[in-house]
């Protein structure tokens, strides 16, 4: 590799590029940008992520980082200005099981709800219910204190930000009605905040000899 900026493949609606480019952007650290249309993905990405998902982020080095929450804690230790890392052991680990909880039961759960139509063998509201069961701890927690684990926002809300923004996105009308508002307050200062509106600007697909689109 001999690229000036380390490069970021990205669909900008999928939500683990999403946290990806939270964490990138809150560390200040500037690489190229290179948003990928999923049925038309570049070879050079395929070339050095074969399994073809984002985000995948490419050092300059060559090294190749194509899972996002490493992709988070990779840009989080270039720099950490509002201290979204947490050096308590206990933290880290209760930061750990959450972001494991949401990427597996909850995502599956997920998936399901937003899809239902692919999973016939329930009703869309069995898939929602199942995966109330995380929206209620999110809830709890939030009740206790303005964001998941205290005080002060943390990479544990912006890895789960853009999951719980695609379960209320689903059927906005249910979700604003539903009983978490703790957890429609949390979601909605943070999706109007400058940060999230910053990662979320649209660009167009990237092809091989397009100019440098730095981020």
């Amino acid at each position: 590799m001999n690229n000036k900026f380390p490069i970021l493949y990205t669909f900008r609606r999928c939500p683990y590029a999403i946290r990806a480019r939270l964490a990138i952007k809150i560390s200040q650290t500037q690489l190229e940008l290179r948003e990928v249309v999923l049925a038309d993905k570049p070879e050079s990405m395929l070339e050095v992520s074969p399994k073809g998902m984002v985000p995948v982020l490419v050092l300059q080095n060559g090294t190749v980082i194509d899972e996002s929450k490493d992709i988070m804690h990779w840009a989080l230790k270039q720099n950490d200005p509002e201290n979204w890392l947490s050096k308590d052991d206990d933290i880290i680990a209760e930061t750990d099981a959450l972001i494991t909880l949401n990427d597996n039961e909850f995502k599956r759960h997920l998936d399901h709800y937003k899809y239902a139509d692919r999973f016939p063998e329930h009703p869309m509201e069995y898939y929602r219910q199942r995966g109330e069961a995380f929206l209620q701890q999110l809830e709890a927690r939030l009740s206790q204190h303005p964001f998941l684990l205290g005080d002060a926002v943390s990479m544990t809300d912006m890895a789960i930000l853009p999951f719980i923004r695609q379960f209320a996105f689903v059927d906005k009308p249910w979700f604003d009605q539903a009983p978490y508002p703790h957890l429609q307050s949390w979601l909605e200062n943070l999706l109007a905040s400058e940060l999230f509106n910053q990662v979320m600007i649209k660009h167009l697909q990237w092809k091989e000899g397009d100019d440098v689109t730095l981020f």
